[in-house]
């Protein structure tokens, strides 16, 4: 037999909705701010009541002590049931529906009273105070039972005190006023509940819509899932308000952009400064993969708009990839120059072959000469003039890749460059870039030159690159300097628009500058300035030995270029 399956059992407690849970707590404060002031407003409406009351009893034994006849009635004639002050005051309380007005002598004797049997007694509760000529007010009880009281002395009509005047308002009928005036005030409130209670309800329905009927759980546990993904993915992740202040960054976000905590609450323009990522951002320059540049990284910036006004950005590091692919764009150039170098030997060893078989030993040895000449005069100019082995080395191999496609690479006769630089590699980085381009622009147009001068002032390097190209228009100078902007085909790995903006960049960093001209005679010519760029002499270069440069230097030199 299976066992009986367990009664679930009833689980009170909150609901899970935040719609539910703001609506009840809604609810739960208007009706417990209803109660309080019902509350609040009755405690002060009994002792209100009380007052009245008092002070109504106060006023008939004023008017009755005012009666002549009582106070001659109390001088003149016994206490007796149906003497004149009896007879009197019952016709005042009648009049005034007081439950009883008791006149008294200086002896507390009573003159009169509702029920006869008491006229003639000892009144049961002090009359000293209105007997000694002071007017009182007091709640108390009687033979009569409890009663709001009013006692005054009586005056004959030499204003000389013979007695006192007792009236009493019954308590029950105060009672009563209150709770005759309960269902009114519990009615003010019960409307002021509903409509606190609507109110209530249009709010949680609002909270509804903007939470999509979630429960507090499920907020929190994205909130933390949110929280996770931000700071887990590798990817940077800036989120922007209405206002475009920054409101979160997350970790990736900190670390391509270097910025800290600091940057919150703040615009772009104050976190980051000016420049291409600042305006990608801000949402000042629209597109989608935006190539940008921030310190030494490469980034590539997609901004969304958000449906409260902000906007989501976010940033994902191509530095890497930019060095792949420029290593891929240098290793496709060296291939097609060693196809090219191949076919070009195929030709010279048949042209030796041919020598030595018709016996013409002499011209074959001329012939070697001229061909291992040319090439050993090529890297013996450029050794010559520059000394520092890395950028030596990138301007062989550049002439190499040159010739290969048609242009002269000339060295020009006033470079100069000691073998003391501070950064060879950002040079290198510097050179690369800007005889690439040069290559690029005169490539395939007649005389084809692309010329470098590399020259000190001290301890100042100022590099110039000259070409036969068409020119840069004097409007696009500054324009080709910026991050993205590029008028060449994209490569096959990605975007351009990097190169230059590296190469200001590299030259601003160390204070210098990077410019562009028109060339004599036509072409473009380029100008880096880089101070502080060489060691002093006598100390030691920042990168020594030649062999261990050069073998460095095609990955060195391309990692950086473009």
């Amino acid at each position: 037999m299976s066992p009986t399956p367990r009664a679930r059992r009833l689980r009170l407690g909150l609901p899970r909705r935040v719609f539910s849970q703001v609506l009840l707590m809604q609810v739960a404060i208007a009706a417990g701010v209803a109660v309080l002031a019902t509350g609040l407003f009755l405690a002060p409406l009994s002792k209100q009541l009380d007052q009245e009351a008092m002070r109504r009893a106060l006023a008939i034994a004023e008017t009755t002590a005012q009666d002549p006849q009582i106070s001659d009635g109390v001088r003149t004639t016994p206490p007796t049931r149906n003497g004149p002050v009896q007879r009197e005051a019952e016709r005042i309380r009648r009049a005034t529906h007081a439950e009883y007005i008791v006149v008294l002598d200086r002896n507390w004797v009573r003159w009169s009273h509702p029920t006869a049997s008491e006229i003639g007694r000892r009144v049961s509760t002090d009359p000293s105070d209105a007997l000694a000529g002071r007017e009182v007010m007091e709640i108390d009880k009687g033979t009569l039972g409890r009663s709001a009281r009013g006692k005054v002395p009586l005056y004959d009509a030499d204003h000389r005190i013979v007695g006192a005047v007792s009236v009493g308002i019954a308590y029950d009928s105060v009672r009563a006023r209150l709770i005759s005036a309960i269902p009114g005030l519990f009615a003010y409130a019960g409307g002021a509940l509903a409509v606190g209670a609507l109110a209530a309800w249009l709010i949680s329905r609002r909270v509804q819509r903007q939470t999509r009927d979630l429960a507090f759980s499920d907020i929190s546990a994205l909130l933390a899932e949110r929280e996770a993904m931000l700071h887990g993915i590798r990817e940077g992740v800036v989120a922007l308000d209405r206002g475009g202040r920054i409101r979160l960054l997350n970790d990736e976000a900190r670390r391509l952009l270097g910025i800290g905590d600091e940057a919150v609450g703040q615009t772009p323009d104050a976190a980051l400064g000016e420049g291409r990522t600042t305006d990608v951002l801000a949402g000042r320059v629209a597109g989608t993969d935006l190539l940008t540049v921030r310190g030494q990284r490469v980034l590539v910036a997609n901004r969304m708009p958000t449906d409260d006004g902000g906007a989501v950005a976010t940033l994902r590091d191509r530095t890497e990839l930019e060095q792949l692919g420029r290593e891929l764009d240098s290793t496709r150039g060296l291939i097609d120059a060693l196809r090219a170098q191949d076919h070009e030997h195929a030709n010279r060893m048949h042209t030796l072959l041919g020598l030595l078989e018709l016996e013409m030993y002499d011209d074959a040895v001329e012939f070697v000469g001229e061909v291992v000449g040319d090439h050993r005069v090529t890297a013996e100019q450029v050794t010559e003039k520059i000394q520092d082995p890395l950028l030596a080395a990138l301007l062989v191999g550049k002439a190499t890749v040159a010739a290969e496609r048609g242009v002269a690479l000339w060295v020009s006769e006033g470079t100069r460059l000691p073998d003391r630089l501070i950064d060879p590699r950002g040079l290198v980085t510097v050179v690369g870039n800007l005889v690439d381009n040069a290559l690029d622009a005169v490539a395939g147009t007649p005389h084809a030159r692309v010329e470098v001068e590399l020259r000190t002032e001290g301890r100042t390097v100022v590099l110039r690159v000259r070409d036969t190209g068409p020119g840069i228009p004097a409007d696009q100078r500054e324009l080709i300097f910026t991050d993205g902007w590029s008028t060449k085909k994209p490569p096959a790995h990605g975007k351009r628009g990097i190169g230059l903006s590296l190469v200001r960049r590299l030259a601003e960093r160390q204070g210098g500058s990077a410019a562009v001209d028109a060339a004599d005679g036509g072409g473009a010519e380029f100008t880096v300035v880089l101070p502080e760029a060489l060691t002093e002499p006598g100390l030691e270069p920042a990168l020594t030995g030649s062999g261990a440069a050069s073998a460095n230097v095609p990955a060195t030199a391309e990692e950086e270029t473009r």
